[in-house]
């Protein structure tokens, strides 16, 4: 991580660039105390969700819409987003910003509420994408709804796994920073699942579904 260097991630942060719907969704986020991805890893998740033609994408912590708006770019035109968080304030958020980008209603899908409490309802072997941007202390726990709800050949996206750097030091062993090691160290060894840790954002793990 301290290799790729800041010059670099901010190379990585302008080469798409974001027009006015992300900016303003990105500033909401700002204004609501919460970390939107960053640009970069944004247009991952749109470059993953294009190549792998989703259909049906689940996310977990819907914040005010910027990784919705990526996500939904990359998605096929009748594609649906379902997307759960705890605050139905920013969920009005987010609507605002897939309204402003010019997707339909019916291109998403809000469900208000704890993550671990709404995943258990949705369908398993549905879901081309979940990504994962919640509570990191619920990892290992998205995970194993992931792979009930991803179809073989679905991918799973973890966002912020690099703890902005404390990943990397071996003596901080706080719960939130332990629990994102054990969900790194589990996703790299399941034998059911081909990752990559993309230096992108503040880090974004990705694995597909064999």
């Amino acid at each position: 991580m301290s290799d790729f260097g800041p010059a670099r991630a901010a190379l990585a942060d302008t080469f798409v660039g974001e027009d006015a719907v992300l900016t303003y969704a990105r500033a909401q986020s700002a204004r609501t105390g919460i970390r939107a991805i960053g640009p970069s890893g944004g247009a991952c998740l749109r470059l993953l969700a294009a190549a792998l033609d989703a259909k049906a994408v689940a996310e977990i912590g819907t914040g005010t819409g910027v990784s919705g708006v990526y996500l939904l770019r990359g998605m096929r035109p009748d594609g649906v987003l379902t997307t759960v968080d705890s605050e139905p304030v920013r969920q009005q958020l987010a609507k605002e910003a897939y309204q402003a980008a010019g997707f339909a209603a019916n291109r998403s899908r809000f469900i208000p509420g704890r993550a671990l409490e709404v995943l258990p309802r949705l369908a398993d072997g549905q879901y081309d994408l979940v990504f994962c941007d919640g509570d990191p202390a619920e990892s290992r726990e998205y995970l194993s709804e992931s792979m009930r709800l991803l179809r073989p050949g679905g991918m799973v996206c973890f966002e912020g796994v690099f703890q902005e750097g404390r990943l990397a030091e071996p003596e901080l062993r706080d719960p939130q920073t332990q629990s994102v090691r054990d969900l790194v160290q589990a996703v790299r060894e399941s034998e059911a699942l081909l990752p990559a840790l993309l230096p992108v954002s503040d880090g974004l793990l990705c694995a597909v579904k064999r």
